[in-house]
């Protein structure tokens, strides 16, 4: 938690205090890792433009969805999360976890389930990095059910034209996955759906959304969007 949460939860404290505190208690803060491009993309499928152009703050819910995909390291192999996230409340609002990186076990269920949870009733840009699962004909196809979804994808090795994804996942990692050493995948699958259901979605404060949950960022802009 850090300094500015606390000041606006009117707590007053300063930075020594905390690194004092912390020192004391013999706690040390986990430092998020830089950006790490691990990408399939090459392939040859059509690339679409990058119509987000990092635009992150659509001010709406249901304008932007932005996916992409992780590793988690378990003692029985890796384990590959797909996400989805609105940016109106940045909420994870479609994921999947998976043991292999095939699109119909990806991207295409984390979709499915964004969609199940939001359906698209409004233009909507899905934005996503260049990798296969994305550009193939599989998803290209899926998408193109929907005339209101308009096609995004990063600029070649660019990941800050993705970045709320990828930063959600540096959040993840060392919030959650850095804490443990998971046994099996079935471990991983419990503590990843306790972490993105129970705490990241509804409970964990964001400051891209005023310090509010995603949850309760999205029910205020709701009632906004009504009364205007």
């Amino acid at each position: 938690m850090s300094t500015l949460l606390l000041q606006f939860q009117a707590i007053k404290v300063s930075r020594p205090r905390v690194a004092r505190i912390m020192r004391k208690a013999k706690l040390r803060s986990i430092v998020k890792k830089k950006f790490k491009v691990t990408t399939d993309s090459s392939h040859k499928f059509p690339v679409p433009d990058n119509v987000l152009d990092r635009n992150f703050k659509p001010g709406i819910l249901g304008a932007v969805w932005v996916s992409d995909i992780t590793y988690i390291r378990t003692r029985q192999g890796w384990l590959y999360l797909t996400t989805a996230i609105d940016l109106g409340d940045r909420k994870i609002i479609g994921w999947a976890l998976s043991t292999t990186m095939k699109v119909n076990d990806t991207v295409i269920p984390a979709f499915k389930m964004a969609q199940s949870r939001r359906p698209v009733t409004q233009e909507l840009i899905f934005h996503s990095d260049r990798g296969v699962q994305y550009a193939c004909n599989e998803f290209r196809w899926l998408l193109e059910k929907n005339p209101l979804i308009i096609r995004s994808m990063s600029r070649k090795g660019n990941c800050w034209d993705n970045a709320v994804a990828e930063s959600f996942f540096k959040t993840l990692k060392a919030e959650c996955i850095y804490h443990h050493k998971f046994t099996d995948k079935d471990q991983a699958a419990r503590i990843v759906f306790e972490y993105i259901e129970t705490w990241y979605n509804r409970k964990r404060l964001h400051s891209a959304v005023g310090y509010l949950s995603p949850e309760e960022f999205g029910r205020n802009l709701n009632k906004q969007n009504i009364a205007a």
